[in-house]
């Protein structure tokens, strides 16, 4: 019976791409396939609630960038091994993320992500962050496989630095006063860091330079998040799968905010900022006409463009090749996208 529930599962597990995405999963379809079937096997779990927790987050119709960004790393840098030490982190990376997104969940009271009720809002609190840990541990079991003492430092690395993001954007939760070089700190050490993490560990198991996959993985990551926080002002529901204005009701204030709050004038300007204070989107209309009238959404997507242009720069020590290709288009969807 156990075996028929996971072959079902298996069915199930490949994350609902959005069109405009499967683009960079086809250019490794065979490979992130077999990551695909790594992730539902390293799942299982004698603890039942550990496995239905981590299925549901893990089949809940992520863009699964992470993973993809590992593979097109190491076969960029020509990385040959009957090993497949690059399934190997891509999963490790999915899992990573996994956890991550399990703890901001509940530590962000969040009801909804990727269009489907969170974990928490299902199991509660506690199980969520319990199998968040989980997760965590088991890939660093699967890091212990691939026996590379370097590539889990920065994995280890990644994820102290990850964890301390988590803990100052908590403590900068409802301050109207955070600035653009806090903003630019927290979203490196919460977002960018693991894409970092992903592409460099990509170019160790080639045994390539590490820096020009670093700084690619920084850069698209930053422009990444930046461009998330535009989409939670403008973006459409059914297609981000959250709800529009999160950030307001977190208290986060993020970069389009930010630019609001210096441009506007000081009437508009206490509105943003007691919309922070009180966690509150209730004047979510009002406040997108502020940030769209002081040009915070343009001046975002253009820190996020020069992010974009920054992580294309370091491509160029790279060789000629289709993943190169594909590296660079994603680093010009990073800005562009709707999802």
């Amino acid at each position: 019976m156990r075996g028929c529930l996971l072959a079902f599962r298996l069915i199930l597990i490949s994350p609902v791409i959005h069109c405009k995405m499967a683009f960079f999963h086809n250019s490794v379809a065979t490979e992130f396939q077999s990551v695909n079937k790594l992730i539902l096997n390293s799942l299982q779990s004698d603890v039942g609630l550990v496995e239905n927790i981590g299925s549901y987050i893990v089949d809940s119709g992520g863009k699964r960038l992470r993973p993809v960004l590992v593979l097109l790393s190491a076969l960029a840098n020509n990385y040959q091994s009957k090993k497949n030490n690059h399934i190997k982190l891509a999963a490790v990376i999915e899992f990573i993320h996994t956890a991550t997104l399990l703890h901001d969940d509940v530590v962000d009271v969040s009801a909804l992500r990727r269009g489907r009720e969170t974990a928490n809002e299902i199991w509660g609190n506690a199980p969520s962050v319990l199998v968040g840990d989980f997760l965590y541990s088991r890939a660093f079991q699967m890091l212990v496989e691939v026996a590379d003492l370097n590539i889990m430092r920065v994995f280890a690395d990644a994820t102290n630095v990850i964890s301390e993001g988590e803990v100052q954007q908590m403590a900068n939760a409802g301050n109207p006063n955070i600035d653009e070089d806090t903003y630019t700190q927290v979203i490196y050490r919460k977002t960018a860091k693991l894409f970092e993490a992903g592409m460099e560990c990509g170019a160790l198991l080639a045994g390539a330079d590490k820096i020009a996959m670093n700084q690619y993985g920084k850069h698209l990551g930053m422009a990444f998040q930046i461009a998330d926080d535009v989409l939670d002002l403008q973006g459409d529901v059914a297609i981000i799968g959250k709800n529009i204005g999160d950030d307001l009701n977190e208290g986060k204030m993020t970069l389009p905010l930010i630019y609001a709050r210096d441009h506007a004038d000081p009437a508009e300007s206490q509105i943003i900022q007691q919309a922070i204070k009180e966690r509150s989107a209730e004047n979510f209309d009002q406040i997108l006409k502020i940030v769209s009238k002081t040009g915070g959404i343009d001046y975002s997507l253009s820190r996020a463009t020069e992010h974009s242009q920054l992580a294309n720069d370091a491509l160029k020590a790279l060789p000629e090749s289709p993943y190169k290709q594909v590296l660079s288009k994603l680093a010009s969807f990073a800005v562009s996208r709707d999802v």
